[in-house]
């Protein structure tokens, strides 16, 4: 029996972040797999310890215009086989997916988009969404385990942000978007979190510039998914609000096979 513990964090700029313990945090959590978001950096752009942390086989996906979005994977154990993008012009271009194949599941890093500036971005985000789901079920349709992490940018439900209502006309909690979340459980995938603990409160992102985190007035914008195929798999699943550097907190999950 192997035990796996898997973490996804946005890091809101991985160089920022390291000034605020990223490494002293790998170093004491040691998780199998690290998925970090909205990295806003390029490799060239990091230092060594940063870019290789020790014990780790690292791999990034960066966007093309500087200092934006991003995902990097930290991972103990090196992958099958590791893929960037979707082959998808319009999406690879902004550096938002890593998928790594292991032997016993597939994991998808993914840093969705924000839907809020504009009319157009909802459009991106919703078809971006699509194309994820797309992806997503080829892969279960083929028999595999499919593990999926990230910021979906979305609070799936109104126990999962602080104010629902004074929010419901705002990206992130639009029916559109929450629709979307019910369609990828729907097609068989768990919400981890809620596999363990149907809580309020368990937020990951809070606005820092009102101090929101004091105050714990948030939203859950940061998932593990597991595919149907393997929610037997997972023994227990986190939020990690202790740990700070960004405004979002790291979560976890932690898998046997």
């Amino acid at each position: 029996m192997t035990s796996l513990k898997l973490i996804s964090w946005n890091v809101n700029g991985i160089r920022a972040c390291a000034k605020k313990g990223f490494s002293d945090f790998i170093g004491t959590a040691s998780p199998d797999i690290l998925s970090v978001q909205e990295t806003k950096a390029n490799e060239d752009q990091l230092t060594s310890v940063i870019r290789h942390p020790k014990g780790y086989f690292s791999y990034f996906s960066s966007a093309e215009r500087k200092g934006y979005s991003g995902v990097a994977t930290f991972t103990k154990t090196e992958p099958l086989s590791v893929e960037r993008g979707f082959n998808i012009g319009e999406f690879d271009g902004e550096g938002r997916v890593l998928r790594l194949e292991y032997p016993d599941f597939y994991l998808f890093n993914i840093y969705f988009p924000n839907g809020g500036a504009s009319p157009e971005r909802l459009d991106y985000k919703m078809r971006f969404y699509a194309e994820c789901l797309k992806q997503f079920k080829a892969l279960t349709d083929a028999g595999k385990n499919v593990v999926v992490c990230g910021d979906v940018n979305t609070a799936h439900k109104e126990i999962d942000l602080a104010r629902p209502k004074e929010n419901s006309n705002v990206s992130g909690f639009l029916p559109m978007e929450r629709r979307w979340i019910d369609d990828l459980i729907g097609s068989g995938f768990s919400d981890t979190l809620r596999m363990f603990d149907e809580s309020p409160g368990r937020y990951t992102w809070w606005d820092m510039k009102s101090r929101a985190r004091d105050r714990n007035v948030g939203w859950r914008l940061d998932y593990f998914f597991v595919s149907e195929s393997m929610k037997d798999n997972v023994k227990a699943a986190a939020v990690m609000p202790e740990i700070f550097g960004s405004d979002h907190c790291p979560i976890s999950i932690e898998v046997e096979f």
